[in-house]
């Protein structure tokens, strides 16, 4: 504490450059916290704070939030904060490639904020050439450093494309996910009643979505190739609520 008259003016520098320091801390999300998963009082991804991670960084901090939530302890955030702060501009660290699944949303599993990622949503997380533009903006314009292909289990379109079901646009959708089908390799019973069997279509469908972004798009290919940018894959669990990261 300061005492006496003579030391008020000291006192006051003291607590102005305390109170200086704090608020910049805060303005920054830095109490403890990862970028992507500031306090509750922190802003929006700043430009600066994305640019300082690496491809890995990013995924970790998916990681670290996927352990959060399947520990009940999530973030406190303030979206409204984080809307404010976003509304001038974005910069998202990573652009998802997820499937409409109402019991998967990324940004809740991995314990994500309003302008962290740009999330694609399609049954069977499958890619297109409107998929594939998106992903270029992200990363090559936007600045996104993760390309993250994220299948669960369970999932009725991997069910769908093993029972061969045909619905008007939906049939041409299946069809996108059926060669995971029969490059699935695996000894038990192959239907879509066997969840061990869908599970392993659905993983396999994954790493094949990742091999056909890096084929169809030499622009996301580029960028992996010089390391600015990371293309992944990850499972979620419906019943364990685990995030299993794939190389």
């Amino acid at each position: 504490m300061c005492e006496g008259r003579r030391h008020s003016f000291e006192c006051y520098q003291q607590r102005r450059s305390f109170l200086k320091v704090a608020g910049s801390a805060a303005a920054l999300g830095i109490f403890g916290s990862a970028p992507l998963s500031g306090a509750a009082y922190a802003a929006a991804l700043s430009k600066a704070q994305r640019d300082k991670m690496s491809p890995a960084d990013i995924l970790a901090v998916m990681k670290k939030g996927n352990d959060r939530f399947r520990g009940g302890v999530r973030k406190n955030r303030n979206y409204l904060n984080e809307q404010k702060a976003s509304a001038p501009g974005q910069y998202p660290a990573a652009v998802l490639l997820s499937c409409i699944d109402s019991r998967a949303p990324a940004e809740v599993i991995m314990d994500l904020g309003i302008g962290d990622i740009f999330n694609c949503r399609v049954a069977g997380n499958v890619g297109n050439e409107d998929v594939l533009g998106s992903m270029e903006f992200a990363c090559k314009l936007a600045g996104a450093k993760v390309v993250l292909v994220m299948g669960h289990t369970a999932c009725g379109a991997i069910k769908g494309a093993i029972d061969n079901v045909e619905l008007g646009n939906l049939t041409g959708l299946l069809g996108k996910i059926k060669p995971a089908v029969q490059a699935t390799s695996y000894s038990g019973e192959r239907s879509s009643k066997n969840y061990g069997f869908v599970d392993a279509v659905a993983r396999t469908n994954v790493q094949m979505t990742m091999d056909n972004i890096r084929k169809n798009s030499p622009v996301l290919a580029d960028l992996e190739s010089k390391g600015t940018i990371k293309i992944a894959g990850a499972m979620y669990n419906l019943q364990t609520a685990a995030l299993d990261f794939l190389s």
